[in-house]
Formats: structure tokens, sequence, C-alpha cells
């Protein structure tokens, strides 16, 4: 789950600088990848159709859905040597694999196995693994076992496995970007599951679109910590205090570190990432969230197209936030 709500007003415009034409908000909801969904844009006419965005979930799905068992993703989990990719899948793991590098391995694609053992994936259980269990998944783990032939992804080891859920919204947040591009579409607000891609303005009043952000809370009406404007670009976030499992007196983060093979455990609540496209701020939301407070600051000051907001525990386990120099600009 995200850490961000979205405030837009529906409503129509008249664009001054064409009198007498008139953009109506039109707004495209539904239910899809396990969340919700929302696409707003502004046009003359109705121009994109929820049929053509269902179409799109089905075809995103196809490939990178480890829920789907028919998916190409879970073709390739399935194979003992590897699968060709289409173009989805294609452009998802090379980005996987660029954050894999960059983030000297925090940022894994490969920790389905470790996923499982924990009983977040497909088949959820409360069984805590053994650490004779751990370490098969990590032996099954590891980005370095992933090569890229041409249109073939090759496993070096068959048990290795790949969940893509990291970064596929945002790509998927890109994708429809893509196409209400080449509708022409000017203004527009896309947000899957809290990823939000933005373009153009909020109307009436060419106003730019407002975000907010959550406090760290497990309620689903939390109040906002933070609200920023958002000219163009997109924004995404990753915390581990909605998707959980109770283990006695501590709660298991959804979110693996795949040195030890458990749940990730360090001071970060929450990071939300802006960035130009949502693939690149979906994946690296989850790589700073593994790095932890000091490491994220060291990396976003090598990578200065990206500027992140942090909620995180100090040493006193008081909640505090920080965030990059120009996040809120």
């Amino acid at each position: 789950m995200s850490s961000l709500l979205i405030f837009i007003l529906f409503s129509s415009f008249k664009n001054p600088k064409n009198k007498g034409l008139e953009l109506k908000a039109y707004t495209i909801e539904g239910f899809a990848q396990g969340t919700s969904y929302q696409i707003t844009y502004y046009a003359e006419k109705q121009i994109v159709s929820s049929k053509s965005i269902h179409q799109i979930f089905t075809e995103l799905d196809s490939s990178l859905s480890i829920y789907k068992p028919y998916s190409l993703i879970n073709k390739f989990n399935n194979s003992e040597n590897g699968f060709i990719m289409d173009e989805h899948l294609s452009k998802v793991v090379k980005r996987s694999l660029k954050i894999w590098d960059e983030s000297e391995g925090v940022f894994d694609i490969s920790i389905l196995p470790l996923i499982d053992a924990w009983g977040f994936g497909v088949k959820k259980h409360n069984k805590k693994p053994s650490d004779s269990d751990i370490a098969q998944a990590l032996s099954c783990s590891g980005s370095d076992k992933l090569k890229i032939k041409g249109q073939m992804l090759i496993k070096t080891k068959p048990c290795l496995k790949i969940d893509v859920n990291g970064i596929a919204q945002g790509y998927s947040v890109d994708y429809i970007a893509e196409f209400l591009d080449k509708k022409g579409v000017k203004n527009y607000l896309i947000e899957i599951g809290g990823e939000i891609r933005v373009k153009g303005r909020k109307q009436p009043g060419n106003q730019r679109m407002r975000i907010g952000i959550e406090q760290a809370s497990t309620n689903d009406s939390a109040a906002l910590q933070k609200i920023l404007q958002l000219g163009s670009g997109a924004i995404t976030s990753s915390g581990n205090y909605r998707q959980f499992k109770p283990s006695g007196t501590t709660q298991l983060s959804h979110l693996m570190d795949i040195k030890t093979g458990k749940p990730l455990d360090n001071q970060i609540i929450s990071v939300t990432v802006r960035a130009k496209n949502a693939m690149s701020a979906d994946g690296y939301d989850n790589a700073l969230i593994g790095m932890g407070i000091e490491k994220a600051f060291q990396f976003l000051k090598k990578h200065k197209k990206l500027d992140a907001y942090f909620i995180y525990k100090d040493s006193q386990g008081i909640v505090r936030d920080t965030a990059s120099q120009k996040f809120f600009r």
C-alpha cells in the first residue's frame, strides 16, 4: 500500500487562451492490480473509455502479475532456464536490474522465494520460516543470477523466481500516461494504489495538482502529514506500516532484506519519491526504504534527478520526518 492520498477538484474550465473552448473533467476509476485506481483527464469531450483502460490492465497483468497463473512472468518463474520477454516485462526487468546495480542489491526483484517463505506471496500463511527455509530461499535469490540475451530472460538457477510488484504499478501508471499522451490529452492525473503521475493543471483555475502525504498510521483515514503541489512528473511511496503481519509482540514487514532473508527492520517508516516518471519513482522508493536514512541521503546526493521525503523513528522511537532539499519545490 502507498502512503499517498490525492486531492483534485472536478469541474469545467474555459481556457483563457481559447475562449469558448470548454474543457471538462472526465474520471475513470475502478479496481485493478489488487488495488484501486483513478484516472482524471480534461478534454472537450470524452476520448478515453473505461473499457480501453480495462483492456490496458488486462494486457499488463498478462505480462507482469504473479497472481495470474497464465502470465508471462509466471511462465518465466516456472521455467527451468528462462523465457522470452514481451515489451512490458523487458522494460520492467531492465529498469529493475539497473536499480539493483545502483542500490548495490538493496532493490531486488528475485526475492519471490523469500516472499513466499514468509507468507506474503500468492499463497498466504502465518508459519514462520526456519533458518534452513530462509537459507534455501536465499540460495534461490539474487539478481546476479539473471541474464538478458536479446529478448530472452535467462536464469542461471532453476529455482530462481522474480516478483516485479515493487515497480510494476509505477510502470502501469507510465504506460497509461503514454496512452493518454497519444490521445492528445494535455492535462491529467493518474493514480494506481497511490502511485501517481501528473501532467498539466487542475481545472478550473489552472492550478497545480495537490498531493497529500498521509501520516504513518494503520488507519485507512489517517491525517495528512504534508501537502505538496505537483506541476508534472511522478510521485510514489513505499511504507511498511500498512502491509505487515503480527508475530508475537512485533509486526513483520512485507518488505524483505535480501542480505538477511528476513523482513526489513530499520528506522524508516515510509519513503515518498518524486521523479520524472512513475516506474523510476516506484523502484527507487523501495531501494531507499531498504537503505536506512544515512545511506539513502548519500544515494540521493549521487542521483540528483530523485527527491525523497522520509517518515522515520529516531533513536528514541519518536516519529520524525525529513526530506531532500528540492522535494517540496
